[in-house]
């Protein structure tokens, strides 16, 4: 049975994406085709790279994205995430969706058309960063001269484009609603405000998989704590252990 593996964006919660898989694998669950926006997108690359979700997590604690990062000089942005293509190309050599050892897919959206556009042939870093480019923080990345921003604005689960490859999808998702916590300042308000924007969009992808893990301690972090990269790893680990995977697999195929 093939089984396939949609990853959200979220920040720097995304990172929970890797203890999640790190879980999977333990439990014997081999991944056919990975699908990812933004967090969700980079997290899928790495794996789909071939490194384990702990030299994924080391790759993320040293390499200073941050600190790759520009000044944007045009008004369209605060930053270009271009400036860190040769950062990724480090870790990510070949540069190339075809060099993958598990095909991914990846979200952007083009800013140009307005539409959703799936990743999944050619070049990879551009793609993978164009799928994580903010609007207003990040300016938009160029790919064939047309502009491209985070996937997440349209589709920041994009389970459809593994849905007829596999028998069997699981959804990652980064974004527990934080129901009870209150809201104090012009950042929570924002924050909270992009997450329901999100979640309404997310709620028709999460009902195509098959089993969703979404951790709920999630809610605890913002999708900029990025200095807690190894504890939100562990909240998706630890969380993820605690699903049995194979058997909600052999339920379905017993049904």
């Amino acid at each position: 049975m093939k089984i396939g593996l949609a990853l959200s964006g979220g920040g720097a919660r995304g990172i929970a994406h890797l203890g999640v898989i790190k879980a999977l694998q333990e439990q014997g669950i081999a991944v056919h085709q990975l699908a990812g926006t933004s967090a969700g997108a980079i997290t899928g690359a790495l794996t789909a790279t071939g490194y384990t979700p702990d030299e994924s997590l080391k790759i993320i604690e040293s390499s200073s994205f941050v600190r790759h990062l520009r000044p944007a000089w045009n008004r369209m942005g605060l930053l270009r995430i271009d400036t860190a293509i040769d950062l990724y190309r480090k870790y990510m050599p070949k540069d190339s969706f075809e060099a993958l050892s598990i095909p991914l897919h990846v979200a952007a959206v083009n800013l140009t058309d307005g539409q959703l556009v799936i990743f999944d042939k050619g070049e990879l870093i551009r793609p993978v960063l164009a799928s994580c480019c903010l609007p207003g923080i990040f300016e938009p990345l160029l790919i064939n001269k047309k502009q491209y921003v985070d996937g997440g604005i349209l589709n920041n689960l994009p389970v459809e484009t593994i849905a007829g490859q596999v028998d069997f999808i699981i959804g990652s998702h980064c974004n527990p609603f934080p129901a009870h916590k209150p809201i104090r300042t012009a950042r929570g308000v924002i924050e909270r405000s992009l997450v329901l924007s999100v979640q309404s969009k997310t709620r028709e992808k999460l009902a195509q998989c098959n089993l969703v893990i979404e951790p709920p301690e999630l809610a605890r972090f913002s999708v900029t704590d990025i200095r807690h990269a190894r504890e939100i790893f562990q909240v998706g680990y630890r969380f993820a252990r605690t699903i049995r995977v194979a058997d909600a697999v052999t339920a379905l195929v017993s049904s």
